[in-house]
């Protein structure tokens, strides 16, 4: 009942929901007008979705902002912040505080994790970005990782702006790339 009730003034808002009878709404969340979410989207906690967004299908969303103009599909959000204008997924996940720069596209299989990444980031596929710092216009190559652990600490990735990062790299942290940097394809820097 509580279900239904969330979702019918949610939709009575301007909220549009594709099939809500499969849709979770927490009472703590707040969504804008002009929203659209997909089928089996779970959106709990103090959680934030603004204008213009389109939330899942098969999407978990928790105790995160979404900025506007946000697609979102088939991922996992917890404890984060997605800026305007970003693309997520599909089979995205972000967590313990991933904040997400405006225009990014974070794409299939990339997992994000205690990092910052400034404007027009991509990480396309296949890739992990934990405890780093990324600034604007990077591309980071599938299979690329930020490798940030060394069995007993965890250590920062700092990227610059304008940087390349091509597949399958390996950026052992802590390290520092410094901006408009290449870096070629199967690297390993330490």
């Amino acid at each position: 009942i509580l279900r239904e009730n969330i979702n019918k003034n949610l939709m009575v808002s301007g909220v549009a929901m594709i099939n809500p009878e499969t849709i979770t709404i927490g009472q703590n969340v707040v969504i804008e007008h002009n929203v659209v979410i997909h089928p089996n989207t779970y959106i709990t906690g103090n959680s934030l979705i603004k204008s213009g967004s389109v939330i899942g299908p098969n999407t978990e969303i928790h105790n995160s902002k979404i900025g506007k103009n946000v697609s979102c599909k088939h991922s996992l959000i917890y404890n984060s912040v997605v800026n305007n204008d970003t693309r997520i997924g599909p089979f995205a996940h972000l967590r313990d505080g991933a904040n997400i720069g405006e225009k990014n596209r974070i794409g299939n299989f990339v997992e994000v994790k205690k990092s910052i990444t400034g404007n027009n980031f991509k990480a396309s596929h296949l890739a992990y970005i934990g405890d780093a710092e990324i600034g604007d216009n990077v591309n980071f190559g599938c299979g690329a990782i930020t490798v940030n652990y060394d069995g007993f600490n965890k250590y920062k990735t700092v990227i610059g702006d304008d940087v390349f990062v091509g597949c399958n790299c390996n950026l052992i942290a802590p390290i520092n790339i410094e901006d408009s940097s290449f870096i070629a394809a199967g690297s390993t820097l330490d």
